[in-house]
Formats: structure tokens, C-alpha cells, sequence
């Protein structure tokens, strides 16, 4: 195990009681307010106890500004995953960007039997899992309607949708090998907790994570590993984990951090003033573990950024949008042209350009909301809530078409698609490799044009004189899109319907 150089995150871990609802918002506020960037909610529906997860954790979003939230981890087995991809989605899309999802497999047999949910096997809770991943992601990529048939779940030509606004990671709650297996050859992110895998397990189970990662030919640092914690702050040091002052605490999350790989570390308080653990994790601690890494990598460990929320995707800081040729076109690198071939109607060819025909006209609609706006006709905020609205927007990691949706590494690279499309095209025709490094470039560009017109619209609202800033950046997001899906049709087209690659 190492260190794999992500920069670090803390959060809080609540329990969702109904008698202690108060207490929970307050919590869940605190955390926000003190600068920790994770919040995670517990899931049980079978608790009569508890609040419902989703409904809770709807309502905190609406509460808080800057916390990422997320179920730690979500009931598979009560909640069926195509609609567990919506919920997430949903989330997302309210919170500006700030959900992920945990899931687990399922446990507490019994209990989801009551409430008429499967009883399962350990073997077959694991493969209901993966199933459930393979529909999630597919919910979440744009396309035609799905088909999909396993033992546990199914999907008979649901349409994908809504879709998140911004790259929605899968965090696996697993601790023993197959579960573990899976998370390292599918999930985005590890979930575990001090309670059932103490730091001495770590290792073993970090190991077999990053082996079926490699096995699966992905990088071991692709799965963020976030680990829930409780302990006591005291002061006097002692030779227990987390039993001590917050410098003890400091030494030993950083230890994790530089030799288990942990990237993040959540709180689940349990003493009798959890309001004030939390502030001493956020306040003490954090800071302490950010310090002592950052100077273990011989440099700095980077803050969470508070503009965060507005800007969800940073882009390279070499783009300028401002540029007379911020794609570099005059660079673009070209695959040899084959001799015309009867096209395939239906065939993935033709999606790509229905698709791209559709983000041309939610173009048309962006530049027309811009101009009513300078016209006065419609408000910045009205304006800038049907950009959100738009799948141009709400898919801005994917723009294009196919490609990014099936290849870039940071966000959809785990999908069945992305697993098989641009494999399938290297193997059967490789001078298109540098064609598809240069389309996941622009895709970079473009995100950034779209994020700069975002924050824009919200400067506008209170400030009038950026209208021409907004018209400017209209007319650069209109100039570089259609650009770059002339160029991937020009590209792609041709040797996806005549190479025949089937998603």
C-alpha cells in the first residue's frame, strides 16, 4: 500500500434518528460551516427509528452550501438501482453538484425481509451488486433506451436520465475478499469503517483492492478511499487509534493517509457532545493531517476549494478561452479516410449525430436565452436555470457525444460502454487513438467555457456590467462546440458504422 497523492477530505457520519431530527440538521450545518467536505448518512430502512435517508439528505442540501453528501451506504436490496440512479442523480442535480453514492450489498437479512425486499446469499448479495452498478452507470450515460437482463436486476428500454451535474462517483461500503474484488475492478470509491476494519486490516484489504484493480487494467489510485472513524479526544496521549489529544489524532490519520492510501477520513461522533468533536476534527485536526502530508510530499496538501460549488470541474490552467484558436484546430490530428461505405441506419454512426444534433439546438437555445437576457426580456437567473436544465449542461463531462461518456478517466471510464467503445475502435483501427486523446482535450475546454458562462450568470444577477462578459463567452462556447462536433463527426462516424461498434 501507499500513498496515491489525492488530496485529503474529512466529513461527519450521522446517524438519521427521528427523535434527534434537530440535532441532526445542526450537525449536519456545523459541518458545513467548519469546513469539513463530506457528509454521510446512514441507511436503514428497515429502522423505524430513522429517517429516511434520501428525504434527509435532500433536505440537508438544502441546508448546507459547500458539504458533499452521500447514503454511507445505501440499502441495495430496499432500493432498486435504476431508481437509486435517479435519487443520486436528482440529488446532484439539486445540490449544485455536491452528491455522491454510497452503496453496499446489503446485511441484516431478516430485517429487509420484513419489509418484503429479497433475502440473498452473500454470493448473490456480491452479484446483485455488480449488476446494480452496470444499471446505475447506464442510467447515468446518455443514449438510446437500455436493455439489460441479469439474475438480480433488469432493465427493458429504460431511457437514461436525469443525468448528474458532475462526475457521480460510486463509493463501495466492502470488507471481505470478493466485495473488495469488485470495488477495486468497478466502484470510484472505498468505503470502510474503523468499527469493522480496524487499522491493522487495512493493508490486507488495501492489497486486494489495488490487485484486482491492476488485474482489471485500471490504476489502483482510481478508487478513493474514505474512512469512517470514531474515537475520544482527551488529554492525555494513550496507546489506542484515536484515543488522545488532536495532535495523537493528527500523527495517526496521517499515517494512514501516507502508507493505506486514505484519502478521506469521516467522523461518526459518539461521545456526549458530538457538536463539539466535530469542530475539534475540523478545526485541530484536519488542518494538522493537511500539514503533515503536504510536507511528507514535499509540498502542500491543497484546501478544499470554496468556489467549489459554482465551478465543478477545473480546467486545465493553460486553456484560454480567449485565444484566437483555443481547440487548437490547426493541430488536430486526422485518421486516415477509408472509402465511402454504405452507412448502417440506426447504427451508432447515426446516434452520434442525433445526439449532436440535439446539443446544436440546446446551443441555439443557450445563445437566444443570453440575448433576451441583454435584451431584458428575462431575467440571469432564469436564464442560467435553463442552461442547468439542459443536457449540454447537466452532461458537461460528456459533450460531444459518445466519446467522453465511454473514455475519460475521470468520470465514466468504469461503464460497460466505456469498458468495450474505445478499446474496440484501437484494436479494430489504432490510427484513431490520437483522433480520441485530442476529442477528451477539447471536452476539457469546453467544460471550462461552459463553468466561466455559469459563474457569469451568477455575477449578472447582481451586477449588470458583466453582460458583455456573458455575450463574449456565448460566443466562444458557441464557436468552440460546434467545432469540436464537426470534427468528431468528420471523425468518428465514418469508421464506428463501418467497424460496426455496437453500445
Amino acid at each position: 500500500m501507499t500513498d496515491h497523492g489525492h488530496d485529503l477530505r474529512f466529513g461527519a457520519f450521522l446517524t438519521p434518528t427521528a427523535e434527534g431530527h434537530d440535532d441532526l440538521v445542526r450537525l449536519a450545518t456545523l459541518a458545513d460551516r467548519s469546513g469539513l467536505e463530506l457528509l454521510g448518512v446512514q441507511d436503514h430502512p428497515y429502522q423505524p427509528a430513522f429517517l429516511d435517508t434520501w428525504t434527509l439528505l435532500t433536505h440537508l442540501a438544502a441546508r448546507t452550501e459547500r458539504v458533499t453528501l452521500f447514503p454511507h451506504v445505501a440499502n441495495l436490496p430496499l432500493r432498486p438501482p435504476a431508481v437509486l440512479a435517479r435519487s443520486a442523480a436528482t440529488l446532484d442535480i439539486l445540490s449544485g453538484g455536491r452528491a455522491e453514492l454510497g452503496i453496499g450489498a446489503g446485511a441484516f437479512w431478516d430485517a429487509i425481509a420484513s419489509l418484503g425486499g429479497p433475502r440473498r446469499t452473500p454470493g448473490e448479495a456480491v452479484d446483485a451488486l455488480e449488476e446494480a452498478i452496470t444499471v446505475i452507470r447506464a442510467m447515468w450515460t446518455p443514449g438510446p433506451g437500455v436493455d439489460f437482463e441479469g439474475r438480480h436486476h433488469s432493465l427493458a428500454g429504460a431511457r437514461p436520465g436525469p443525468f448528474p451535474v458532475h462526475p457521480l462517483g460510486i463509493w463501495v461500503g466492502s470488507y471481505k475478499r470478493r466485495m473488495l474484488e469488485l470495488t477495486g475492478r468497478l466502484a470510484d470509491g472505498w468505503l470502510p469503517s474503523s468499527m469493522y476494519a480496524p487499522p491493522g486490516e487495512l493493508t490486507a484489504m488495501g492489497r486486494a483492492i489495488d490487485d484486482a484493480a491492476l488485474a482489471a487494467g485500471r490504476d489502483p489510485a482510481a478508487v478513493r478511499r474514505i474512512y469512517t472513524v470514531a474515537g475520544r479526544f482527551s488529554r492525555l496521549a494513550s496507546d489506542g487509534f484515536l484515543d488522545g489529544p488532536p495532535e495523537q489524532w493528527a500523527r495517526q490519520l496521517t499515517e494512514l493517509a501516507l502508507t493505506e492510501g486514505m484519502s478521506g477520513f469521516v467522523l461518526a461522533p459518539s461521545g456526549a457532545d458530538p457538536g463539539r468533536e466535530l469542530r475539534t476534527f475540523a478545526e485541530e485536526v484536519a488542518p494538522l493531517v493537511r500539514e503533515a502530508v503536504g510536507a511528507a510530499r514535499g509540498g502542500s496538501s491543497p484546501a478544499p476549494d470554496d468556489d467549489a460549488a459554482v465551478e465543478l470541474t477545473r480546467a486545465p490552467e493553460h486553456i484560454d478561452l480567449w485565444s484566437a484558436d483555443p481547440l487548437g484546430e490547426a493541430t488536430r490530428p486526422r485518421a486516415p479516410k477509408r472509402p465511402a461505405t454504405a452507412g448502417h441506419p440506426g447504427g451508432t454512426g447515426t446516434r452520434l449525430v442525433r445526439i449532436h444534433d440535439n446539443l446544436r439546438q440546446e446551443m441555439r437555445q443557450i445563445r437566444d436565452a443570453v440575448a433576451q437576457v441583454a435584451a431584458g426580456r428575462q431575467d440571469a437567473a432564469s436564464a442560467r436555470s435553463l442552461i442547468n436544465s439542459l443536457t449540454l449542461r447537466q452532461n458537461y463531462w460528456t459533450l460531444g457525444s459518445f466519446c467522453t461518456a465511454y473514455s475519460r478517466t475521470l468520470t465514466t471510464h468504469h461503464t460497460i460502454e466505456d469498458q468495450f467503445m474505445f478499446p474496440e475502435l484501437r484494436e479494430k483501427q489504432d490510427s484513431l487513438g490520437p483522433v480520441v486523446e485530442r476529442l477528451e482535450q477539447e471536452h476539457e475546454v469546453i467544460a471550462e467555457a461552459l463553468s466561466r458562462l455559469d459563474a457569469a450568470l451568477v455575477t449578472l444577477v447582481q451586477d449588470d456590467s458583466r453582460m458583455g462578459e456573458v455575450q463574449d463567452l456565448t460566443q466562444v462556447l458557441d464557436r468552440i462546440l460546434t467545432s469540436h462536433l464537426d470534427y468528431e463527426e468528420a471523425e468518428l462516424v465514418e469508421p464506428l458504422d463501418r467497424l460496426r461498434i455496437n453500445v
